[in-house]
């Protein structure tokens, strides 16, 4: 693979993870602004040691791993100025809020493979719902239903699909 192509990867990887960097960040510290300063610090860090990453692996917990440092250098170097949280709470709030990240992406894994097997029908009325956040009266009015058909339609589905991810994570 070529330096333009890897670095493509990169960017992209890194691109996909901001969203969750500042989550990661923002639960931390509890400061908008501060959490993209980390956000921001944690990207250049990333860019700068890219060449550590190794291929294949997974890059969420690469970065958040590097976020966690980022954080704790933030608080250690803000502590100077004011009284913050204390470095040995906010590794401890890292460390959960890790384990968190790790599990919300096994259940959006899960939530995935339950809905890649849906027949076509039943994935379009989620669509529908909540993707493209119609009313229920709008949804049964395009599939030719009762609104009362399509509510119970969607609670079936949502209970199948949490009792598939359920059964999906006992299995990892």
């Amino acid at each position: 693979m070529s330096d333009t192509e890897q670095t493509e990867i990169f960017v992209q990887q890194l691109t996909e993870c901001q969203g969750r960097l500042f989550g990661y960040a923002y639960s931390m510290l509890g400061e908008h602004s501060r959490a993209m300063d980390v956000v921001q610090e944690t990207n250049l860090v990333l860019w700068r040691k890219k060449a550590e990453f190794r291929e294949g692996a997974p890059f969420m917990p690469w970065a958040l791993a590097i976020a966690r440092f980022q954080v704790l250098a933030h608080v250690r170097d803000q502590g100077r100025d004011k009284c913050l949280l204390d470095t040995e709470l906010v590794a401890a709030l890292s460390d959960e809020t890790e384990r968190q990240v790790d599990q919300l992406e096994t259940m959006r894994l899960a939530l995935r493979r339950g809905m890649s097997d849906l027949p076509r029908e039943k994935m379009e009325l989620l669509q529908l719902r909540y993707y493209r956040a119609m009313p229920i009266a709008e949804i049964a009015k395009s599939v030719g239903r009762k609104a009362d058909a399509v509510k119970v339609a969607l609670l079936r589905l949502r209970r199948g699909l949490a009792d598939c991810m359920h059964r999906r994570m006992q299995e990892t």
